[in-house]
């Protein structure tokens, strides 16, 4: 299993040319803190013998003297190298390493499980193509679990293997890891992941990693180096519609033009037409130049300089791509941000956006919605704290060209940079092009995402009974109780629409017809503000019903002598299952 072969001695060359000839597969670890991600990695690292004889002289020592472990082999401090990380016991930066077997070549990045550094673990899981995400068996999948799988399901990762580590101290039990399992999945369900394998495995004793442990006779699933080195991972780049982000304009001489860079998707070969993307002008392409000389064809990943044959104004930032299946162009689109910055997101401020080599001032022009992490679900919010993540719409000061990320995770992925500290405060993928006075439309703002922000269900409350002074003095009573809760109301009683709404009308039935009316589309305003509406008002209540049925509306009939604190009790007993509810059915009638 050792990347170790009797090659190196014998037959470099051979042996050089077997390496080049393996796949290359770039993995994360991610979970909570102290799910044991590091150790993992070191263990890994050990036990394919990828640590050199000075690192085993020092890994040694510092496990004596710092180590976790008592006398045994600390793995975690292969990986965990700053003082702080030694200190506390925790990751905080990435760290990449590499190791190879006999059928696969990886990188792996150990990435940091405190929410503090989520922002490191994005960074690592950028270019990953498969997450290991680590359960510690004891304490079950936590917040910081649910968040990275969100994460890397954001990023585009689609493998992903559930590692439930520390079996040991629960004793290698079965239902256990069933039982995680289980509920991973289910929570995992609507990310989209094309494959989940779940591995029972002990990080610090070495079950399950290289080779099949017997303390787990009851799985039979594949070890973890046998599925990382096994899992099928499509190369589609070199299939997609060609990207070439231009970072350097090359132009060495007089007869010299060329644009390089590295290819972001695609195959591109001389006689091809691509086009510039900003603006619309095309070419065919000349010649595909390298340090080795000219290549007749070349794929993603490869760095190389194109000319073409026709003199066409670009410049470093712009997007060479496929004359047929150009990208999106356009200065307003929806975008998906991950928050990185301790200094929250404010809507209208503006930002440096940075895609590729390109660079954009953009404003925000508002939040579409929230994701709750733990949940998945959609939530109301004007801005974004740290970690959280959220979808936003975009103004750029130009247009700019891009891809959704979906499909093409290079030039669909972009940073936010504050103007003013420079520094990096937002990763974003792009969702898709918003039209001309879309952003108007899609937030989608309704009475429910208004309530919501102000942590409330919608409800209108209306008093009214035989005496008209207890209906209005019960109102007031009830609507200052839930005022002192916290909650957000407005009071509209018989006195206050007949000095200001109602001032107009008369007293017969027609004046009285259109009061009701005016004070029933007055609710209907107020409660799309998101408020906890109490009217009071001395009309048939059977009419109140009609003009409000599709209303959440709650009557409160005071046709008894209480007084108005004992009558304001009984019916906040009665609307606590509806004040606590998200939505809100009338139950007709109370008090």
């Amino acid at each position: 299993m050792a990347h170790q072969s009797d090659l190196i001695a014998s037959d470099i060359h051979a042996y050089l040319q077997s390496q080049e000839e393996k796949s290359l597969l770039r993995f994360i670890t991610c979970g909570s803190v102290d799910d044991g991600k590091s150790t993992l990695i070191g263990r890994l690292l050990w036990d394919s013998k990828m640590i050199f004889e000075d690192q085993l002289a020092t890994l040694t020592a510092d496990s004596k003297r710092i180590g976790t472990q008592g006398e045994k082999i600390d793995y975690a401090l292969l990986l965990d190298g700053l003082q702080a990380e030694r200190e506390q016991g925790i990751t905080i930066d990435v760290a990449y390493r590499y190791f190879s077997t006999d059928k696969r070549k990886f990188i792996v990045a150990d990435t940091p499980g405190h929410e503090q550094y989520t922002r490191n673990m994005v960074t690592g899981a950028s270019t990953a193509q498969v997450a290991v995400i680590l359960v510690d068996a004891r304490k079950g999948l936590l917040t910081q679990t649910r968040r990275h799988s969100y994460l890397v399901s954001l990023v585009g990762i689609r493998h992903i293997v559930l590692a439930i580590n520390k079996m040991d101290l629960v004793a290698y039990d079965a239902a256990r890891f069933a039982a995680l399992e289980r509920e991973y999945r289910a929570f995992a369900a609507p990310l989209g992941f094309a494959e989940i394998t779940a591995i029972p495995i002990s990080a610090l004793e070495g079950d399950n990693i290289l080779v099949r442990s017997a303390r787990t006779p009851w799985y039979a699933g594949p070890t973890l180096m046998e599925q990382l080195e096994t899992v099928a991972i499509a190369d589609v780049a070199a299939t997609q519609p060609f990207r070439l982000p231009v970072q350097w304009v090359n132009r060495p001489h007089l007869d010299f033009r060329g644009f390089a860079g590295t290819i972001a998707a695609g195959t591109i070969r001389p006689g091809d037409r691509v086009v510039v993307a900003a603006s619309g002008r095309s070419s065919r392409v000349s010649r595909i130049v390298t340090l080795d000389g000219d290549l007749p064809v070349a794929i993603a990943g490869q760095a190389v300089t194109l000319t073409l044959e026709d003199e066409i104004d670009i410049s470093r930032g712009d997007l060479l791509a496929s004359a047929d299946q150009p990208p999106e162009h356009t200065e307003r689109c929806r975008a998906r941000l991950v928050w990185l910055h301790e200094e929250p997101l404010v809507a209208g401020r503006g930002y440096l956006l940075k895609s590729g080599a390109a660079t954009v001032p953009v404003s925000v022009d508002g939040l579409e919605h929230k994701v709750n992490v733990n949940t998945l679900a959609e939530e109301p919010g004007t801005g974004l704290a740290l970690n959280e993540v959220g979808v936003a719409r975009l103004h750029l000061d130009r247009p700019l060209a891009f891809d959704r990320y979906r499909d093409n995770r290079v030039t669909g992925s972009f940073i936010l940079i504050d103007r003013v500290s420079n520094a990096t405060v937002a990763a974003g993928m792009f969702e898709a092009p918003l039209a001309a006075g879309a952003e108007e439309t899609a937030s989608a703002v309704d009475r429910r995402r208004r309530a919501a922000l102000k942590g409330q269900p919608p409800l209108l409350l209306w008093f009214s009974g035989r005496h008209p002074g207890a209906s209005a003095d019960a109102a007031r009573a009830v609507e200052s109780r839930l005022h002192r809760r916290g909650l957000h109301t407005a009071l509209l009683d018989d006195a206050r629409l007949g000095d200001g709404l109602n001032r107009d009308l008369g007293s017969d039935a027609t004046g009285q017809e259109e009061s009701l009316r005016r004070a029933s589309e007055a609710a209907r305003l107020l409660l799309d503000a998101g408020l906890i509406v109490v009217v009071s008002s001395d009309v048939p209540l059977r009419a109140v019903q009609l003009l409000l049925a599709d209303e959440p509306l709650t009557v409160v009939n005071v046709d008894d002598d209480r007084d108005a604190a004992s009558l304001c009790e009984a019916v906040l007993r009665q609307l606590e299952p509806l004040l606590a509810a998200k939505d809100i059915v009338s139950p007709g009638i109370i008090c």
